[in-house]
């Protein structure tokens, strides 16, 4: 084979690949168009496959072309991870673990998790995003975050997670509010009230678990608002637009314009777990694991 398929092509067959537009994919590489033909052309006399079908100035993916889209783009995903650790090394640094939480894991869990990893390995670079949960399914399945947390009661096919805690719901109130945890008996008694509750979008099992607190007492909740962030629940609830339910990790006590009250006497408990893909190749990752693993058997 007296052609050599370099890594630039295998870029350029993929930005193909992903728009089925020669022109489009052109300018996102910001080539010509007659030089990103010649390049796929190339490849495809090389590899002896046809990898694109163009007619009626239509491009389509032949057999071929899905299948090496598909095992390309998911091994040019973990040659990034490697090329990029190797990167870290030669700054000083031993690698970098990319975090992808909901709002309720950034109170207690991944703070304290970062210190007791970080007397150990100072020397790790950690990303934090704040994403909703399926957002997060998404990231990790592209390989976008290495470990998630989550509160989600399924997870596809290629994950793996292990719980952290699981915690009961509080309500949470304006600071004057005259129901108060000395006077409180149930939810029945905020049946007239305005609810707001994170959107069913943030987890469809969480907000289905919310709406069976409300279904066990006979009533169904006048929803106002539905947010994935919790500052926005807390603001809104201290502007008196409503009240909301949220997990207990979620709660704070530095605000005295709200306040919140447990409720253990029900059956509705949330979960939050870790999430990573199980195939992720990140040294720092199985290092992180070992940690949660040990504090939760501990």
């Amino acid at each position: 084979m007296s052609y050599q398929i370099e890594l630039r092509h295998i870029k350029y067959f993929l930005a193909v690949a992903e728009a089925l537009h020669f022109r489009k994919a052109a300018e996102k590489l910001f080539i010509s168009q007659p030089g990103l033909s010649r390049q796929i052309k190339d490849m495809e006399e090389a590899l002896g496959v046809t990898l694109f079908d163009r007619h009626n100035r239509q491009v389509l993916l032949t057999p071929a072309g899905v299948y090496l889209k598909e095992e390309l783009s998911k091994n040019l995903k973990h040659l990034d991870i490697i090329l990029n650790h190797a990167k870290h090394l030669e700054e000083g640094k031993d690698g970098e673990l990319k975090f992808g939480y909901v709002g309720s894991a950034m109170q207690h869990i991944i703070p304290e998790l970062l210190i007791k990893f970080t007397k150990n390995h100072p020397k790790v670079l950690f990303s934090l995003k704040e994403m909703g949960n399926i957002k997060q399914i998404e990231a990790l399945l592209a390989q976008d975050i290495d470990i998630g947390f989550v509160r989600l009661e399924r997870i596809p096919r290629g994950l793996d997670s292990t719980l952290i805690l699981k915690e009961p719901f509080c309500l949470v109130l304006p600071g004057n509010h005259p129901i108060s945890a000395s006077n409180f008996k149930n939810i029945l008694q905020l049946k007239n009230e305005s609810f707001i509750l994170f959107d069913p979008e943030y987890s469809a099992s969480y907000y289905e678990k919310v709406m069976g607190i409300f279904d066990d007492n006979g009533f169904t909740p006048m929803v106002s608002h539905n947010t994935i962030h919790a500052d926005s629940i807390y603001k809104l609830v201290e502007k008196e637009f409503g009240i909301s339910i949220v997990p207990k990790s979620l709660t704070t006590s530095n605000n005295p314009k709200i306040k919140c009250i447990e409720l253990d006497m029900i059956p509705q408990r949330t979960s939050l777990s870790a999430i990573w893909k199980k195939d992720n190749s990140n040294p720092i990752l199985t290092k992180v694991l070992a940690l949660i693993h040990k504090e939760i058997t501990n």
